[in-house]
């Protein structure tokens, strides 16, 4: 469904209707989360709700200008654009404000801004400028290298500042190496270090051998016709159980206490009754009552403004990272199918159009968008129902804060632009 404009441009409106739908109700459940007593004023800037409402009236001023840019200065000028947000990473060390340990916001008056949320759009406009260059080939691994060091650079600046959540995010840019070519066997090692990972914490490096051999067995008689060597094998299955090893001393020396009490959680690694409590209490205590919150909505929810484990603040940073517990107790199980269907329907909306785009440019930075959303999405919601470990990361258009916001404004509006484009492309 598109409407052309006077200039011959025409946007995707099912796009902008979804995102309008998706920031609407994630503003109703803001106001949910963090309303006290009787509201008098939805613009009451000493509340949460009024100050994303004023965040919210200010993306439509970004949006104007996001489109009334021309499409290619997104392309031209991608290269300054990732160069810019590398320096605003960089400079967080410097001017940087601590906020819940992690060093990752700046500080403005009583506002701040929080850079790696813009450097999402950064990274995907350098990374489709590059796969786009002529002279790329993603079958070559020096192109492969310096494809990972653009997305490398800014995780591992973010990682630095101690936020591990929104590192993880840039794992998602992944899938588009896939999309764009990359070999199947990146993506079966990819899934197999996890796998690994898993095993070898939960049931150690005997039982990840065991596995690997089993598996390697069979590939191996599978694959006889290859003549594939029997030391290949066996150098695999010792590189597996050498990686198991690995991972369980970064597990135990690199990570923070707290870190490895949420792993140990999710993994149910303790065994000692008492520790277990112990570390549900300090540990599991936002995702504890997360779930009850949830549970507590049931197919219908109790209504707007009625969740009383939402008025009564049980749940701990409900407008921000645990913002879908509102979700589930007021508006239950239907309104929950509800969000993740609008989340799916826009993530699937986003990849259609980016399968059209004539440009590989396009593409690429279409597919770079579906990635982060669908990482952001699948990663709160999961941590919210408690099926992955707690990651301090926010739920697209329904996470309270300005800086979240607008960084995916601007990611998808970028998009739009793009797309609305591709008519007078070639």
């Amino acid at each position: 469904m598109y409407r052309e404009n006077h200039r011959g441009f025409r946007f995707d409106w099912i796009t902008i209707v979804l995102f309008l739908l998706l920031v609407g109700f994630g503003w109703l459940n803001i106001l949910s989360a963090s309303h006290e007593g009787e509201i008098t004023s939805y613009f009451d800037m000493s509340q949460l709700y009024g100050k994303h409402l004023v965040f919210i009236g200010l993306t439509f001023v970004l949006i104007v200008l996001i489109l009334s840019l021309e499409a290619k200065f997104y392309e031209r000028f991608a290269s300054i654009i990732y160069i810019a947000a590398m320096l605003a990473l960089v400079g967080l060390f410097i001017f940087g404000k601590d906020v819940n340990g992690a060093r990752s916001w700046y500080g403005i008056g009583s506002m701040t801004i929080q850079p790696s949320e813009f450097a999402k759009s950064a990274t995907a406009l350098a990374l489709a400028k590059y796969m786009s260059d002529l002279q790329t080939n993603m079958n070559s691994l020096k192109d492969q290298l310096r494809a990972v060091a653009i997305i490398m650079v800014p995780a591992i600046l973010i990682l630095l500042q101690n936020d591990a959540g929104s590192t993880l995010v840039y794992t998602s840019f992944f899938f588009v190496f896939y999309r764009e070519g990359l070999q199947q066997v990146y993506l079966i090692i990819g899934l197999s270090t996890i796998v690994l990972a898993v095993l070898a914490l939960k049931f150690g490096l005997i039982a990840v051998a065991i596995v690997a051999a089993i598996v390697l067995i069979i590939v191996y008689f599978f694959r006889r016709k290859k003549r594939n060597s029997i030391i290949q094998s066996i150098v695999l299955l010792l590189v597996c159980i050498a990686f198991s090893a690995g991972v369980k001393l970064f597990y135990k020396h690199v990570l923070q206490p707290h870190q490895q009490n949420r792993i140990s959680l999710w993994l149910r690694l303790e065994k000692d009754p008492v520790l277990l409590e112990k570390m549900k209490k300090e540990e599991a205590y936002n995702l504890i009552q997360s779930e009850q919150a949830i549970s507590s909505g049931g197919l219908f929810g109790k209504g707007f403004l009625q969740g009383t484990r939402t008025t009564g603040k049980f749940v701990p940073e409900q407008e921000t990272d645990y913002i879908f517990s509102t979700v589930g107790e007021e508006w239950g199980f239907l309104g929950s199918t509800l969000v993740v269907i609008l989340f799916m329907a826009l993530i699937i909306r986003i990849l259609y159009l980016a399968e059209s785009q004539k440009s590989q440019f396009s593409r690429v930075y279409g597919y770079g968008v579906a990635s982060v959303f669908f990482i952001h999405f699948t990663i709160n919601t999961g941590m919210v129902m408690g099926l992955i470990p707690t990651v301090g990361i926010p739920l697209p258009f329904f996470s309270y804060g300005g800086s979240g916001l607008w960084g995916f404004t601007i990611l998808l509006f970028i998009f739009i632009k793009l797309d609305s484009n591709k008519i007078n492309e070639w």
